[in-house]
Order: structure tokens, then sequence, then C-alpha cells
């Protein structure tokens, strides 16, 4: 059967507030070990399910995993759960198999996840869930399509990130509205709120008394009807700690899960208040179409500035691997006809628990399974950069012609690139040298293709140093290397220009043991300022939708790469999960690509227009620092990058 959805009578007079709630399970909690599970179900999950008997209706969000793994140690449970959704006092929301991060990873791997969700949502509870819950509220305009032709009509997605980027009416907030998708369909949109999840947890755990939350709850009505989302968070916070943070309060007395009781207890008596289900603050007929992203900000996600796209992409234990493995499991998998078990597998894998405060007993088993995955679904060996040839470079610019690419590169700054030109047209990337900028900020030598490490408290590393170089040709291509000596441990770059393409390739190996806690950045595309025509400007790329986002850039100020605080050190990102991201205007554009088989970069735009013209730089991140960086490498030394820099003229299609 299909989940009750038909919106139900609530009170509708002038100034009603509809409050509505649903609860996160997620058994895959990163600071959760196997063998607490049961404990979890026991002291969080049976509680909700009597909270939404008794004081329901209330939603409840689950993966398929999480379903499946219930279903193991309380068989029970599920048919409670099954039961309360077929007499309405529970409202089921999906979300997929594993909670992975849609804008992360190639659609095709989000497509099988939903899929394969709305299986175990139907064979467990005989249910087809209509609303989804974007997971970790990490949105991209590409996901919208694969929702929709996943069966769901309806997307949750928090409120407080893309309001505070768009110049919205404050009420637009406290309704319904439709989140419009990179192909032009558009899905209905309940928002979630911050704010006040986090204000009921407050409560529970002791730190406000009950007429504090409430007095905050009546200050949300407003002259006309509104909607509130009043939780939208973890179930396995209540009566029970992860022990995530040093920070977390200790269990009272008396029970969080009465306290709950007792907040929804007093809400369905509170004037001017009705607690409905998500679903029923949803008006199907109307909504405004909304983007919700910007090219400040192109992947929303949730709650505080900290949760960065990084957080999945280039930090934790070792994310840059594991979500490169994945990857090659990925394109060994949609090369031919693979059963379901195998993408519900890749899709364990790629799970976000596993990329933040994962347990090391955890992280050891991931480890097994991923290498056992990996043998399993063989993915061709990246060959090694070819060996250098001939007698070393003594002089300190080297120029490069082929007759697809030109180029000055700078052995005493690693190679760098100074001056480069595509099929003869005019440089469109290289060296802005000091002094082109009246702003301080960026009175520096700007280059095209180098690295930067930084770390707090430390000197920068760099490979613009002198380096150890050569050059040679392979049929009409022209090669280059370089072997740059840095405290960390030696860098070596090859790079390839091509002579039947306007094409650079760049193969990075660094041969450090100590990755440590900071950001490593490569590539560093410096776009020249006269040679574009900035007020056409755009950027286009994948953020894990099968259909590409183009951003208009003309007069915006754009910094992907700013640090949050001192602790997280970048603000946003681009995924780039098709494996490229295209710059430029109706003229020219350049365009990136990754090899993400050997590390799924993360691209990082900064854009400013100054006295002096504008300054464009696109940068590929291969480590960021947040709060779960706990090195823990996978793979040893040396670590390498590949990636692409292509002169097109003009784009070329997605």
């Amino acid at each position: 059967m299909t989940a009750p959805y038909a919106a139900s009578a609530f009170a509708a007079e002038a100034g009603t507030l509809n409050l509505f709630a649903f609860f996160h399970l997620n058994l895959a909690y990163s600071s959760i070990e196997e063998e607490q599970r049961g404990e979890v179900i026991e002291k969080c999950y049976k509680p909700l399910l009597r909270l939404a008997e008794r004081f329901g209706p209330i939603g409840v969000e689950a993966s398929g995993f999480t379903l499946e793994e219930i279903a193991l140690r309380s068989p029970e449970w599920i048919a409670d759960l099954k039961r309360l959704i077929a007499t309405g006092k529970v409202e089921f929301i999906g979300c997929g198999y594993s909670q992975m991060i849609g804008p992360l990873v190639p659609w095709r791997v989000t497509e099988a996840n939903l899929k394969i969700g709305n299986e175990i949502y139907r064979a467990l509870l005989d249910v087809s869930p209509r609303m989804a819950l974007v997971n970790e509220q990490a949105y991209s305009g590409g996901l919208v399509g694969l929702y929709l032709d996943a069966g769901y009509d309806a997307l949750i997605m928090d409120w407080d990130n893309p309001g505070s980027t768009h110049d919205w009416p404050a009420e637009t907030g406290y309704a319904a509205q439709r989140a419009l998708g990179a192909d032009d369909r558009s899905i209905a949109l309940l928002w979630s709120n911050t704010v006040a999840f986090q204000k009921l947890q407050r409560y529970a755990h002791g730190d406000i008394p009950l007429e504090d939350y409430l007095a905050y709850v009546r200050r949300q009505r407003g002259a006309t009807e509104r909607s509130l989302c009043l939780y939208a968070s973890d179930a396995e916070i209540f009566d029970f700690r992860p022990g995530r943070y040093k920070t977390e309060e200790k269990i009272g007395a008396i029970s969080e899960w009465k306290k709950l009781e007792d907040a929804f207890s007093a809400l369905a008596q509170e004037p001017g208040c009705s607690v409905v289900r998500p679903c029923d603050v949803l008006d199907r007929s109307g909504g405004v179409p909304l983007r919700l992203e910007t090219p400040a900000v192109p992947i929303p996600v949730k709650k505080q500035r900290k949760y960065a796209l990084s957080r999945w992409a280039v930090t934790g234990r070792d994310d840059l691997f594991i979500n490169a493995a994945c990857q090659r499991i990925y394109e060994t998998l949609a090369t031919g006809n693979a059963e379901t078990w195998a993408w519900k597998e890749l899709c364990w894998l790629w799970a976000s628990d596993f990329r933040t405060h994962i347990t090391a007993k955890r992280w050891a088993g991931l480890e097994r399974r991923l290498k056992a995955a990996l043998q399993r679904f063989p993915h061709p060996d990246v060959p090694p950069p070819p060996a250098p040839q001939g007698s070393g470079i003594a002089e300190r610019h080297i120029d490069i012609a082929t007759s697809a690419v030109a180029a000055r590169l700078d052995r005493r700054r690693g190679l760098a690139l100074s001056d480069v030109r595509f099929n003869g047209n005019k440089a469109l990337i290289g060296m802005l040298p000091h002094g082109t900028f009246d702003d301080i900020a960026l009175q520096a030598d700007w280059y095209t293709g180098n690295a930067v490490f930084e770390a707090p408290g430390e000197h920068k590393v760099t490979d613009l140093e002198w380096a150890e170089s050569h050059v040679w040709h392979e049929g009409r291509d022209t090669l280059a290397f370089a072997r740059i000596v840095t405290p960390k441990g030696p860098i070596e770059k090859t790079m390839r220009f091509h002579g039947r393409a306007p094409q650079i390739d760049f193969d990075l190996a660094f041969h450090w043991n100590d990755w440590g806690r900071g950001s490593l950045r490569l590539g560093h595309i410096t776009f020249l300022p006269d040679a574009f025509d900035w007020d056409a400007l755009s950027l286009t790329t994948h953020n894990g939708g099968k259909d590409c986002e183009t951003f208009a850039l003309g007069g915006e100020t754009i910094d992907h790469g700013a640090p949050v605080s001192f602790l997280v050190s970048a603000s946003h990102g681009l995924g780039m999960t098709e494996g490229w991201a295209e710059i430029g205007d109706a003229q020219h554009r350049i365009r990136v690509t990754v090899d993400r088989a050997t590390a799924p970069l993360l691209g990082l735009l900064t854009l400013r227009r100054l006295k002096g013209g504008m300054f464009c730089q696109f940068a590929l991140s291969a480590l960021e620092l947040d709060d779960t960086r706990k090195p823990s490498p996978l793979q040893a030394a040396p670590r390498r990058f590949r990636f692409s820099v292509n002169g097109s003229f003009p784009s070329g299609s997605c």
C-alpha cells in the first residue's frame, strides 16, 4: 500500500501555527559501535514509537540499512512501526539505502541508493514514502530530478542556510515551497529548521525549562497561518549518548523521552497551534519554485557553517582515499550489468558516517570490507607517469610549444605555468605578477599549476621552489618533469602538453608520510583578467545530478575556499561528480577534468571584482581541516593526483 498522503483537515484560521516533527534514525551513526545497536533500539527507537502512539502524528525517517539492522534485532519494532503508519500516527520519510552525500557521488549511485531504499521500505513496511529527507541536508539542484524519478513528490531541506543566502521574504520559511532542479523540473519542498530542533534538544537535555521552550514556539506565530518543523534530527541523542562530543550533557534522573512527551502534550493544548503530519503542510498546488543554490553556495548543507561540503569529501580519517576507492568500484560496476547486491555494497561503502567521527573499531571494519570490494570489483590500474628522460634543464624559464598548446614554465617556481595559450589563441590562464591588483590581500604572485599546503600555526609548504627539471617529446606531445624538495618530502610533477588537443595533463606524486591536519590545494588555475568577458562568465559542472548545473558568475563575489574558523578551513565546494568543471564566457572556456578514480578532488572557485580587473582562480582541494580530521591513512605514500586543463572554444555540451 502507499503511505497516507491525502491532506487531513487541520486548523487554518489566521495566525494558526501548524507544527510538525520527524526523527532521524541512523544505526550507522559514526560514533555508535555495532554492539550498541540493540541498546539504541531499546533506549531510543522504542520510546519514539510510544511518543508517536500517544502524541502523534510524528514523522519517522530512516535509511533502508537502518531498517534492516532493526529487523534483525527487533522485528516487533518493525511490526509496531508498520501498524502506526497504517493508522496515521506515523508518517514514514525515506532517504535511500544509505545516508550518502548526493552532491559528492555520481548520479547513477544516488539512483541506485534511492531504488534499493524504496525496495526495502516496501518489503519491511509495505509503504512507498512520498517524501524524502536530503541526506545530511547536502542539497544540489541536480538531485531534484533523481528524487522525482525515484517516485518522491517532496523533499525536506534545511531552511537556515538557503534562507541566509537569498533575499526571500521571511514568510518563505514558514510555508511549503518548490525546489527547482537543474533540469527545470520542480519538487515540493518542506523546510526543516535548525534553531527549532536545537531548542527541543536543549529542553530535553535540561538546558532550558519547558516554559522557555513553549515561549519560543509561541513567538513563531504570525499574523497569518504558518508552519514550523519542531524537530528534524537524531533520535539517538535522547536517553543515550553516542559519545561524539566531550560537551555532551549527562543523562538526568528524568527520562528525556518523558520530557519529549511532556513537550508534545503541552503543544497539543497550546492555543493557536496544531500538531500535524509533515505531509499536511504541503500545498501541492502552490508554493513558489526556488533555486536553493547560488554561485557562492552551490551546495547548501545543514546547520552551522562548520558543516561544509569538505566534511565528507577531503577530511575525516582519510575521506579522499575511501572516496577514490568507491569511485573505482563504481566505474567497474557501471561498465557491466552489476546485480543489486553489488550496488547495495557500494552504497554502504559510500555512506557519510564513515567520513566523519567514525570510531577506530568501525574504521578497521570499513578497511577490511573496502579492500574486499576492491578485490571483487577490480579496476584497471592507473599507469604511472613516464620516467623523466634526457639531461636536466639549467635555465629558469622553459618554453613549451606543440601544435595545440604553448606555455612558459618557471623552474624557480616548481615549473608553475606563467603563460598558457591554446590553439594559437591569446593567453587565457597563467601568472599574475605581484602588484597586478591594488588590494593588499592579493599582493602576491599568482601562478597556474602550483600546490599549497597550509596548517594552523605552521609555515606554508608549497612547490614554488627550484625544481630538478626535464623536458622530452613523445610523438607530438611534449612532457615536462619536476622534482621539488619540501619540508614534508619531495613532490614529483609530470605534465603532458598535447600536440593534438588543447590540453595539459598533470600527474602529481606527493612523497609525504605525514599529512597531518591542514589543507592541500592543487592546480590553482589563474584566469587572466583581460582574457574574458567577466559579465558573461559562467561555471558549469555536475554536483551529483544527471544534468549539469550552470552558474552565472557576472557580478558575483565567490570564495569557496575561505575558512569558516580556525577549525574549518573551507566554506563551500563543487562536487564535480562527473569529473569536470568548465569556466568561461561565450568565446573562451577552460575545462578542468579530474581523474576521480585516483583522487576525487573537490573544486574551489575564487572570484572577486576589484581595482585592476577581476581575480578568478579555480583550485582543487585534496585535503581540508575540520573537527572530523583524525589522520588514519589507508594508503601509504606516495599519494597521486591526476587532472587536466583543456582550452575549449566555445563551450562544450554537458
